[in-house]
């Protein structure tokens, strides 16, 4: 007899089958907790930044970060949160200013703080702010070239290099499974010029082919013309790969017997694809995505990196490492490269996503 789980598994669906799976795989979840908590910073990054993004201070520039603490210089351990205030101070020796920090007085982290008024989700006016200080100045991640601060203006980058993915593989996905299909249904002739279409555009290095699709933006454009500019550059070659997956399990597919009673049915091409043969592998193809995406990150990161992508006063993970490509930053101001580690974060954590997709996609793997 089989038992209670054994039961389960002979009435589940796919879904749910994939649901149980990437359940018990760890990597997989922690990357979805920390996807899961960038997505809502990119949609609510005016709530969860304490300042300005475009706010400045040039007496504060390249500001070092403020340690939080629990306990103060007497070693009294505090309940609440605090920074210790920075000041700048000049080296009588060497003349360089330095910022120093005033053990005086703390400044306590609070919850639900009033700062900087904005439009919640576009027409709500609010002042209201995830944390921050009733007074002073709080720069958890430090300060940029201008004074600005850092940690506001990563959470506002990340709705452009967050976003840009999602889009630039939504595009990828409809023109890969389009064409893709198209060539594994069809065959013959058009499935060799196509096939030999897609290798074209696979053999041009991608980096070059950016840059020249970018040098083609006019400079005169606006950041939201720019932006769906590079979403389309960055979907330019992404959809190659898409499309090979595609044409090759519409190729084991189009032999079947539901297939083929299908077409003899009168079924066309559209409904062949998107109604039955999608569907029969849409687990699989899910997962690649997955995987596909942060290729899109990294594509906007160097374009915007090396000056062809988005520029200021734009804000994206790319344009704020573009302060930090200089060796005299980087030495005197190493917390300038901490865009790189949201995106080297982002990265793992849509890969570990991934893997986990694509092993709750697997029809071999144990439940």
């Amino acid at each position: 007899m089989l038992g209670k789980k054994d039961d389960r598994v002979v009435v589940a669906s796919q879904w749910q089958l994939i649901r149980w799976k990437f359940s018990r795989h760890r990597m997989a979840i922690v990357g979805l907790i920390v996807l899961v908590l960038y997505y809502l910073a990119a949609i609510f990054p005016e709530f969860i930044s304490p300042y300005d993004p475009y706010e400045y201070d040039e007496a504060f520039a390249y500001a070092p970060p403020q340690v939080v603490r629990f306990r103060d210089d007497q070693g009294k351990f505090h309940l609440r949160p605090f920074v210790y205030p920075i000041k700048k101070e000049l080296d009588k020796v060497t003349w360089e200013v330095l910022y120093v920090e005033d053990r005086t007085h703390r400044l306590e982290l609070r919850l639900f703080v009033k700062s900087w008024e904005y439009d919640f989700l576009g027409f709500i006016k609010s002042d209201l702010h995830l944390f921050g200080v009733s007074k002073g100045m709080l720069s958890i991640m430090g300060k940029d070239t201008m004074g600005r601060d850092l940690f506001s203006r990563i959470i506002f980058g990340s709705r452009i290099s967050m976003t840009v993915g999602l889009l630039g593989i939504a595009i990828s996905f409809f023109l890969g499974c389009f064409i893709g299909g198209i060539s594994g249904l069809k065959g013959g002739v058009t499935d060799t010029i196509i096939q030999r279409i897609i290798e074209s555009i696979r053999s041009i290095p991608t980096l070059p082919l950016w840059m020249a699709l970018s040098l083609v933006m006019p400079d005169n454009w606006s950041i939201l013309k720019t932006y769906f500019a590079i979403v389309m550059i960055l979907s330019i070659v992404g959809w190659t790969g898409i499309a090979r997956v595609v044409r090759g399990k519409f190729m084991a597919l189009k032999s079947e017997d539901f297939i083929m009673a299908d077409r003899l049915d009168g079924s066309g091409n559209s409904r062949l694809i998107f109604r039955y043969m999608l569907p029969s592998f849409s687990s699989h193809i899910i997962a690649s995505l997955t995987l596909s995406i942060p290729g899109m990150i990294l594509g906007e990161t160097a374009l915007s990196f090396i000056g062809l992508g988005l520029q200021p006063p734009a804000i994206s993970w790319g344009v704020l490492l573009k302060d930090a490509q200089y060796v005299r930053v980087l030495a005197q101001s190493p917390w300038m490269l901490f865009p790189a580690l949201f995106i080297v974060v982002s990265i793992l954590a849509f890969n570990f996503v991934g893997d986990g997709l694509r092993d709750a996609a697997d029809p071999y793997a144990k439940v």
